[in-house]
């Protein structure tokens, strides 16, 4: 069957099983600012399988997939969903051996994020070989941060740096400088409806921009009524959007092109997690282009008011497709960049526990005091979001590839309310 125009997202356009397997894996993987060689490769694994689709580079690493054979739009510029490859991790900088230093095996590491301080004490954490085994150790101090200078000082400033130590028994041997240390966590789990993860943080947006590609191919393969989608993936975001600003300069995203960003945001009371995928109208430092923002939940109020959105069940028995529409001001996000350099770029974002992988933030942030110090215990712990609002945000993205109103819709508005009511005025 032929979907018409507004037609909501349909069961068989989504693969969920693969949807869900693909977030698993992806946000299980070790990624580091400048050192996303992991995701890389998953994605590049991913993309072979699809002969349809072609993956392309610029010059700052970033990934750009699109089909082969372009099938375009007719209702606007192409639609590009963009998220990032990096999470908040270390990356090794030194290591020193029993001879330099008596207590022990040590590893210098340096974080590229931003995680406040009181997470750091005696953390446990992971350092991954390139063959993927892992040597387990523990924080040991804070060292100084480099200041911004001349040379390798210049390049390193602004990144906190840690001494970790060995577990007794475990040597550094394979382990090389550059490679990536996480946070030491538990296998991915799902339980209740919440999945608990290394790094949602922006990997569960990466599974859920490949998901909807995925659906999109599958309907216009069927010959449905679908617009082409593509999908720009970015590096080093978690360090200050440098992958994103070097999309921007490099001339590689067409100067009409339509940018959805996806984030993980943390969560508020107002946002819940649970409560639908969010149309993010603004950040801490910005407000996006407001009138991709209002298509967007132009086709998220269309979804929640169908009561079917993609199960083909009897209206009145489907369960309320949930959204919600937020500034989400607890953080930055690379729609920020790409409107400041002139695109039109707007913002879906999953609430998110555990934000950065620090528990119990509220609380923490609560707790310290003017000179730094925390009364309490930090300790890191997996991100979590709802399966719900993922598969939301799936569904939603789907939803702008079948249409996306034009960016001119609200002006066009405005001026036919004008000329139907400006009578009044004279």
């Amino acid at each position: 069957m032929t979907k018409t125009p507004d037609a909501p997202a349909q069961p068989d356009s989504i693969d969920r099983e693969g949807s869900h397997r693909w977030l698993l894996e992806l946000t299980q993987l070790p990624t580091a600012a400048g050192r996303e060689d992991r995701v890389i490769a998953w994605i590049e694994r991913w993309v072979s399988e699809r002969p349809s689709l072609e993956i392309a580079r610029d010059g700052s690493g970033n990934l750009y997939i699109a089909p082969r054979e372009g099938w375009g739009r007719e209702d606007g510029g192409p639609l590009y969903v963009t998220a990032h490859l990096d999470h908040p991790a270390f990356v090794v900088e030194a290591i020193e051996g029993d001879e330099i230093n008596e207590a022990g095996r040590e590893a210098i590491l340096e974080f590229r994020g931003g995680v406040m301080d009181a997470y750091f004490e005696d953390a446990r954490v992971e350092l991954v070989r390139s063959d993927e085994s892992r040597t387990p150790a523990t924080l040991i101090r804070k060292l100084e941060t480099p200041e911004a200078g001349a040379g390798e000082s210049q390049k390193k400033a602004g990144f906190k740096r840690y001494r970790a130590r060995l577990d007794d028994g475990e040597t550094t041997e394979g382990v090389s400088v550059g490679d990536v240390a996480i946070w030491a966590f538990p296998r991915a789990e799902i339980v209740d409806g919440l999945l608990h993860t290394n790094a949602c943080d922006d990997l569960a947006a990466v599974a859920a921009a490949f998901s909807a590609l995925d659906a999109t191919l599958r309907a216009h393969e069927r010959g449905d009524s679908v617009g082409e989608m593509r999908v720009l993936l970015t590096r080093a975001e978690e360090i200050g959007f440098v992958g994103a600003i070097g999309a921007c300069r490099e001339g590689m995203i067409p100067s009409d092109a339509r940018l959805i960003a996806l984030e993980n945001s943390r969560s508020f009371a107002e946002s819940p997690i649970g409560g639908g995928p969010i149309v993010r109208v603004g950040d801490k430092v910005s407000v996006f282009d407001t009138e991709l923002t209002g298509a967007v939940a132009k086709r998220a109020e269309q979804l929640a008011s169908s009561g079917q959105h993609e199960l083909n069940v009897d209206k009145t028995e489907a369960p309320k497709w949930k959204w919600q529409r937020k500034l989400m001001p607890g953080g930055a996000c690379e729609a920020s960049a790409f409107c400041t350099y002139g695109f039109s770029a707007t913002c879906v974002c999953l609430p998110l526990g555990n934000y950065h992988n620090m528990g119990e933030l509220d609380k923490v942030q609560a707790g310290v005091g003017a000179d730094g110090s925390y009364d309490g215990t930090a300790r890191v712990e997996r991100e979590t979001i709802a399966i719900a609002d993922y598969d939301g945000m799936v569904d939603l993205l789907l939803a702008c590839a079948v249409t996306l109103p034009a960016a001119s819709a609200l002006r066009d508005r405005f001026e036919k309310l004008y000329g139907e009511r400006a009578y009044v005025l004279g």
